[in-house]
């Protein structure tokens, strides 16, 4: 017995020195104390963590936090306080960046902490630096007072162990439960699914980098080495109009709707026909479409990173269709809905070659949902301040009337007086009677364009960015949800297919580009070539893509097409650091 007595002695002098004596009410406060914040831990990861898979997740990174702490400071009780703080404010954090990007946070949001990030934050939570001081004030007092009450000391080779033995579960735990993309978008699962992100970021960068492309060539190098075309000079060139439409595609497509009449000529070109347009994202991210139509690229190429594709991309690609343009004189301008400083859009769009950059701010409003006419009247202000008889403009207009939710009425005074209700459930006939909106607004914008500009070229472009969210229970309705997240997970074209439609106002547009079934990436190629503008190498070469692939860039050969092309860019200097 007093062997063993013995060896609990020295392993207790091992692990912990307690130099306020052994025992006494005052040791066993202590203990509480630090016992108090492992169950206060223990109780907030359980009120956002669901399932017992991601509360032991949630554990393995309460415990790590901890262990990495010991390492530094060797008292268990300032790493458990320090460990309590870093847990709830990520969990602040996330549930912050939830309920503004519906997506919680993930380990990238500290791999790519940039300017624009405390910009975006200060610029929609003005108190943050304020409310950041008062806790600074409250917290350095009370973590000092715990540092003073600590009596134990951990050895680092213990708490390494440890760590070393967390990273190994989280890692193991990830790879055998890797986490789907759609989970970041649930709400809950905080903590572990920041953690497992870590892994698949990790993972992702070690393997791929940051984007999808072939081994380095010389013959790739020479072919896209050579971009410049002139353009003819003295040419009168079209004024483009882009025109991003919010969650809009035909939803005729989906079997049992009930449309108005005529509903179907709002997605018809100049031509008369109906275009079907590829986004990469099913009732989500407008940005992954954004990249796609000023770069030419795929927002896929970036794998599991692609939800942070603009702030991935920004000052990286020299190359889209906004530089082409300026090439050939034009001078570019984007009107923006929301802060540019989201997701690093100012930066993203003015390093891909956008003039100006007006976001909503620069605007004079302080609310990201405005009616299309409010910026259709943007552009026709813009068009009117800054127009120019030698130099054409290309315009990005965004609409944000159609964006989710449509259990809502929204503004019902703008509804067209012609509208009647189809007969569909309401939130389905509510997003009818917005697209109606749509619809009212652009044709008022277009017969101001008529009036104001009777002789002056323009080209007009609409698409749609993404179906909305309702389409994915609407076009098989009585698809199992597990089969339908395989639909999207695989990317089945019913739940991505959108429109684009091409007009022009005194002009002919040339529509060899414009194939019935086009993918996002390939919208800069056909807008050039609606408006006359002589493709550089790197769009020639896209081009050959394009007719070989049908109109699909990224599903083309299972990517195949998608990173050859990438290298190309890549070896001529187009893209850099990725």
């Amino acid at each position: 017995m007093s062997n063993v007595t013995t060896l609990i002695q020295r392993s207790k002098h091992r692990l912990l020195l307690k130099p306020l004596g052994e025992g006494g009410w005052l040791w066993f406060l202590r203990v509480a104390l630090i016992a108090a914040m492992h169950l206060a831990a223990v109780y907030l990861l359980a009120s956002v963590e669901y399932g017992p898979f991601a509360m032991t997740l949630a554990l393995l990174t309460w415990a790590l936090l901890n262990f990495m702490s010991l390492i530094v400071l060797r008292r268990p009780g300032i790493s458990a306080a320090l460990s309590l703080a870093v847990v709830a404010i990520l969990i602040t954090l996330s549930q912050f960046k939830y309920g503004i990007t519906q997506l919680t946070l993930t380990f990238l949001d500290f791999l790519i902490i940039d300017r624009d990030t405390f910009s975006f934050l200060h610029s929609i939570f003005p108190q943050l630096k304020t409310l950041s001081f008062l806790l600074a004030v409250i917290a350095v007092p009370v973590i000092w007072l715990i540092w003073r009450a600590d009596p134990f000391r951990i050895r680092r080779a213990v708490s390494a162990a440890g760590a070393t033995a967390c990273v190994a579960l989280i890692a193991g735990l990830s790879v055998i439960y890797p986490e789907q993309p759609w989970e970041p978008f649930q709400g809950v699962n905080h903590i572990s699914n920041l953690a497992r992100s870590g892994v698949v970021s990790v993972s992702h960068l070690t393997s791929t980098g940051w984007i999808e492309a072939d081994p380095p060539n010389m013959i790739g190098s020479a072919q896209a080495s050579q971009i410049e075309t002139e353009c003819a000079p003295g040419a009168k060139r079209p004024n483009i109009v882009m025109v991003l439409d919010e969650s809009s595609f035909d939803i005729s497509a989906a079997p049992g709707i009930k449309v108005p009449e005529n509903y179907r000529d709002f997605f018809k070109s100049a031509d008369g026909r109906q275009r079907s347009f590829i986004a990469e994202s099913a009732g989500g991210p407008t940005w992954y479409t954004e990249f796609n139509v000023l770069t030419g690229l795929s927002a896929r190429s970036f794998g599991k990173l692609k939800f942070y594709v603009t702030r991935i991309a920004a000052g990286k690609i020299s190359r889209g269709l906004p530089q082409a343009l300026q090439r050939c004189g034009y001078r570019t301008f984007s009107l923006y809905p929301t802060y540019g400083d989201f997701l690093s859009a100012r930066s993203f769009q003015t390093s891909a070659g956008i003039d100006k950059f007006i976001d909503m701010a620069d605007m004079g409003v302080s609310e990201d949902m405005q009616p299309d006419r409010f910026y259709f009247d943007q552009a026709l202000q813009l068009i009117a301040r800054e127009r120019k008889a030698d130099q054409p403009m290309f315009v990005l207009v965004y609409l944000t009337a159609n964006h989710f939710p449509w259990t809502t009425s929204y503004r019902p005074d703008l509804t067209p007086a012609s509208w009647t209700a189809p007969g569909n459930t309401a939130e389905v006939d509510e997003y009818i009677r917005r697209q109606a909106m749509t619809a009212a607004d652009y044709a008022t914008f277009v017969a101001r364009l008529k009036a104001d500009y009777p002789d002056d070229p323009f080209l007009l472009v609409r698409f749609g960015d993404h179906q909305p969210a309702i389409s994915q229970k609407l076009l098989e309705p009585k698809l199992p949800q597990a089969m339908l997240a395989n639909r999207i997970m695989t990317h089945d074209l019913r739940y991505y297919k959108t429109y684009y439609a091409i007009d022009a106002l005194n002009y002919k547009p040339d529509m060899s580009s414009a194939l019935e079934t086009l993918d996002a990436a390939y919208l800069p190629l056909a807008v050039q070539e609606a408006a006359g503008i002589p493709l550089d190498s790197t769009f020639a070469e896209q081009k050959k893509i394009m007719l070989r692939c049908k109109g699909l860039f990224y599903t083309c050969k299972e990517g195949a097409e998608a990173k050859r092309f990438n290298r190309l860019l890549i070896d001529a200097g187009f893209v850099k650091n990725l």
